[in-house]
């Protein structure tokens, strides 16, 4: 054989071997990404647990809440990182946890933008309604977290730290004296979500903060999307909505008979609505009992296997909708002590909270993690600040007459849930028993 011969031939291999070496790669890192995906489907469902007893509705982005442990999770030390990984459900090695997050949040996080020192927060909010009001901006989705620190010039952040959690996070840092100066930290934080939410959430921190607080998580999460099949509003009509204890409330019910993904077990009825583009959908758990027993089943059995038992029950009818137009603001909620329960405790407190991987000292504990979610359905879609077939033939009886379509009359409280439908992620998750 001829040199050129072995040189071209050497080189064929050596590309053959980085293909596969690639490939290997890739499939690793979309198995870390559905690692991090299901263990944030348990910790949903496991943080749903603990505030459904507030009552009401209630609405939340726990995607948002995971991804900002995560990101301290990776400045953790010892005991205190023992209960983060355990109570976020987290089975992976740390590096391909971190991996897979970024991975996910790659997908969400659409505003994300790698720049250095301290941002304009008044410019990227007018750049954000500049985006809103594109023609083809019929889905938008945004994800952010921040830490927001007592300032400490004695020990600043590791770098290593600060690149990483940019990097894989899309984490903002800010410095912030909330003992000399916490007015002028609470603005600024309300700044930033309103940034975040397109305006939607303007205030996040109402309340003073408490001077003492070292640490503070602050999670942004938007999320709107024009319905696939839109509902013509001449449709809309009003009709009483049956709360969990047998009251009644007026409530404008939206209607529709088209092709949807669906299920009826033997106590709810599931229905998957998409967005357009397909990407994101809502998925409604309509209990088939209207008292709060049939809520509390459904509540009762909530689960990352239940969730994923109803997505498979799923199959194309053609189905007649009544959806009840709905807008709530679920206030600014600490999940502090829900938290706590689910066994993340020495996180919260000083002497015990072990965080030096962010700035090698154990002078940073958590003093809060706190959202603030809102949430409006109507016509044309949904706005939260958390290809199917066109028709198809009617069913006919051995008769042979049409059989009348299944109805799915959300007039009772149901729950809701806004998913990725590439990853099954839970983007949005919440509770109507008042629209």
């Amino acid at each position: 054989m001829k040199i050129s011969h072995c040189i071209v031939g050497l080189a064929a291999l050596a590309f053959a071997a980085s293909t596969v070496v690639a490939q290997s790669a890739q499939r690793a890192l979309q198995l870390a990404r559905q690692q991090v995906v299901s263990a944030n489907t348990v910790f949903a469902c496991d943080l749903y647990a603990q505030v459904k007893g507030a009552g009401g509705n209630l609405f939340f982005s726990p995607v948002n809440v995971s991804s900002a442990l995560a990101m301290i999770y990776a400045g953790a030390k010892g005991d205190t990182a023992a209960q983060l990984q355990k109570a976020l459900r987290l089975s992976a090695s740390p590096a391909l946890t971190h991996a897979g997050f970024a991975a996910l949040l790659k997908r969400f996080d659409e505003a994300r933008r790698d720049v250095a020192g301290e941002r304009d927060f008044a410019a990227e909010a007018v750049l954000a309604r500049v985006d809103e009001s594109r023609a083809d901006d019929s889905v938008r989705l945004i994800m952010a977290n921040s830490l927001w620190l007592q300032w400490n010039a004695q020990a600043p952040l590791f770098k290593e730290y600060y690149e990483f959690a940019r990097q894989y996070y899309g984490a903002e840092f800010a410095p912030a004296d909330f003992a000399r100066a916490e007015p002028e930290a609470r603005a600024r934080i309300n700044q930033w979500v309103a940034g975040r939410t397109q305006d939607k959430i303007r205030t996040l921190a109402s309340a003073p903060l408490a001077r003492e607080t070292r640490m503070l998580l602050a999670g942004a999460a938007y999320f709107k999307g024009s319905w696939g099949r839109a509902f013509k509003p001449g449709d809309t009509f009003k009709a009483p909505f049956f709360a969990p204890d047998g009251s009644e409330a007026p409530a404008s019910l939206m209607r529709q008979r088209r092709v949807f993904k669906y299920a009826a077990l033997s106590y709810c009825q599931l229905i998957e609505l998409p967005y357009e583009k397909g990407g994101i959908s809502m998925l409604v758990v309509l209990p088939a009992d209207k008292s709060a027993a049939g809520l509390a089943l459904v509540e009762k059995v909530l689960s990352e296997k239940q969730i994923a038992g109803w997505r498979a029950q799923l199959n194309y009818a053609d189905v007649q909708v009544f959806l009840p137009k709905f807008a709530f603001e679920w206030g600014t909620i600490s999940f502090a002590k829900a938290l706590q329960n689910l066994g993340i405790g020495d996180a919260f407190v000083a002497g015990k909270a072990d965080f030096s991987g962010i700035n090698g000292t154990k002078n940073f504990v958590i003093s809060d993690v706190i959202q603030k979610a809102s949430v409006a359905v109507d016509e044309s879609g949904s706005e939260a600040s958390a290809a199917a077939p066109a028709a198809v033939a009617p069913v006919v009886s051995i008769a042979g007459t049409p059989r009348p379509p299944p109805v799915f009359r959300a007039d009772h409280a149901f729950l809701f849930f806004i998913q990725d439908n590439d990853t099954g992620s839970i983007l949005f998750m919440g509770r109507v028993v008042k629209p």
